[in-house]
């Protein structure tokens, strides 16, 4: 699984001792939605690294089950949700909607200290958030 390894796009400006993390497991419908959306993902990856509030990233691409994996942390939630309405994410977001099997996301807060988080902890957390969701 190619991956891409956890970068940091910014230092915790001073005063901030917590980190909002995102993970998210998206699954796309079928094999020939994976090259749009691997590129598409290269995209905003490239966008996260110079996002502001952006402590952190990481993407895992499974090609071959159609899922991708992100990883993320952030000063806030309002700084994620503005990267996430910012062009180009924005409309990449929204112009895959229609490629899309399923989407999980999870969030939690961690202490600055505790970056980077590791990929086996965010996937529990996202197989925990799945089980919650699938029985809500």
């Amino acid at each position: 699984m190619p991956t891409l390894p956890w970068t940091i796009p910014n230092k915790p400006r001073p005063g901030v001792t917590t980190a909002l993390v995102m993970a998210s497991r998206l699954e796309v419908r079928s094999l020939s939605d994976v090259p749009r959306f691997f590129l598409r993902s290269l995209i905003a990856w490239k966008q996260v690294r110079g996002a502001q509030g952006a402590l952190g990233a990481s993407l895992i691409a499974d090609p071959l089950s159609r899922t991708f994996w992100t990883l993320s942390a952030w000063e806030s939630r309002d700084l994620l949700y503005t990267y996430a309405k910012t062009e180009p994410h924005n409309s990449i977001m929204k112009g895959l909607r229609s490629t899309m099997r399923q989407s999980v996301f999870t969030f939690w807060e961690v202490p600055i200290d505790e970056l980077p988080i590791t990929w086996a902890d965010a996937k529990r957390r996202l197989a925990e958030q799945q089980t919650s969701d699938a029985h809500s």
